[in-house]
């Protein structure tokens, strides 16, 4: 009897405990404003959001698997939550999230974003864009839903996403990301689309700096950059030119064995780089070499970059290499274990706001560290576990 007693007691302070908690996480959705009616409101709104983020948490793939969630966890959830008349059913979060304003929700999400990273300087930010393949809608003409998103390889969350607009590319949906963002101090990624001078401007404008991929979409320069590096004498990763900076790495796993060697040169040395003058703050050329050796064959790629830091290899090529986190990182895990190119979610604003979801639940789930298990695995404990889901609540408040 008495250890039952304490057991009880254990439990009502672990519900305060957590209550509190799921409050705290209320708090920052405050400012959303409830697009419904005013008449027909059965459930309360933000109730409906926190059901919302904690099921996406825990797996939940489109509105029948949160409705399953609630259904699941209803007691739990009625002691965290206004649900005076139970859980809500399907449609109830369809219709909801299909009016929810993207960029109110997203403006919420940040306001925590914001409280996680005390510290930017230095942080190297990755953005690029991701199409969900299954928001294409045929009948109603409408194109596949396109984010380009903000990665933090630091803090192992997004930043921030922005929509490409029907008919447009990633080249107008990059500043206005950028916008929303702090990036001074932090050094900016970004793949052949947004090398652009315009985004260099915008990102030395706000006090960051850069380091852009360039490919063909730049051939003359692409051209005049191989030119440069053409002289160098390199013998076995080392380089003769004094001014020329280099790091050399290797690295075995997964059955494969790679090489990479990077060379930075400063634009001060070099003569006649073609128009040079347009990118505002460029102070180094890049070029890498990737040697990957499989079991069955070798692969060489070489790859040429525009940066305004200095001539620090291991800087940059740092840089360059965590740039690869935004599609490891987030992009392989909403496909593999979110199955986002899958869902077939398409009403309303429903798929910006279910990408923003499961973007917030990959963010959430990488500030539970206790934990040594893949993210695949973290969700499913959430689902089975609400006391593991408090967990994941806590840890990301820290």
């Amino acid at each position: 009897m008495a250890y039952g007693f304490a057991r009880k007691i254990d439990l009502e302070k672990q519900n305060i405990t957590a209550k509190q908690t799921l409050q705290e996480w209320v708090t920052f959705f405050e400012t959303l404003e409830d697009p419904r009616g005013k008449q027909g409101r059965e459930h309360d709104f933000l109730s409906i959001v926190m059901i919302a983020i904690l099921a996406v948490i825990a797996g939940a793939e489109g509105w029948d698997d949160i409705e399953l969630y609630a259904e699941s966890h209803q007691v739990w959830l009625e002691e965290l939550l206004e649900l005076k008349n139970g859980v809500p059913h399907a449609d109830t979060y369809r219709r909801v999230f299909a009016l929810i304003n993207p960029e109110s929700l997203q403006s919420c999400f940040l306001s925590w974003v914001k409280q996680i990273i005390k510290e930017t300087k230095g942080e190297i930010i990755a953005i690029d864009g991701k199409q969900s393949r299954g928001s294409y809608n045929r009948n109603q003409k409408k194109s596949a839903l396109h984010v380009v998103s903000a990665w933090s390889n630091k803090n192992r969350l997004v930043l921030g996403q922005v929509k490409v607009k029907d008919k447009s590319n990633e080249i107008t949906a990059i500043p206005a990301l950028l916008e929303l963002l702090d990036i001074n101090g932090c050094i900016v990624t970004l793949d052949a689309m947004g090398t652009q001078t315009e985004i260099a401007d915008l990102i030395i404008q706000q006090g960051g700096d850069y380091v852009l991929s360039l490919k063909a979409n730049h051939p003359t320069l692409l051209d005049s950059v191989k030119q440069c590096f053409n002289p160098l004498n390199l013998r076995d990763g080392k380089e003769i030119i004094s001014e020329c900076s280099h790091e050399s790495k290797i690295e075995a796993g997964h059955h494969r064995l790679e090489k990479r060697f990077c060379w930075v040169l400063p634009v001060i040395q070099i003569k006649g780089l073609y128009q040079q003058e347009q990118w505002n703050e460029l102070k180094t050329i890049v070029m890498v070499n990737r040697e990957r050796h499989l079991w069955n064959k070798i692969q060489i790629e070489t790859q040429f970059y525009l940066s305004s830091l200095s001539c620090d290899a291991k800087l940059i090529s740092r840089a360059i290499r965590q740039h690869w986190g935004i599609e490891n990182q987030l992009h392989w895990i909403l496909d593999v274990t979110f199955n986002e190119d899958s869902s077939r979610i398409r009403q309303g604003h429903s798929p910006e706001n279910f990408t923003l979801l499961r973007r917030m639940a990959i963010s959430l789930l990488n500030q539970e560290t206790n934990s040594k298990r893949s993210l695949r695995q973290k969700t499913k404990r959430a689902a089975m576990n609400c006391n593991y889901m408090f967990d994941v609540l806590l840890s990301a408040l820290k």
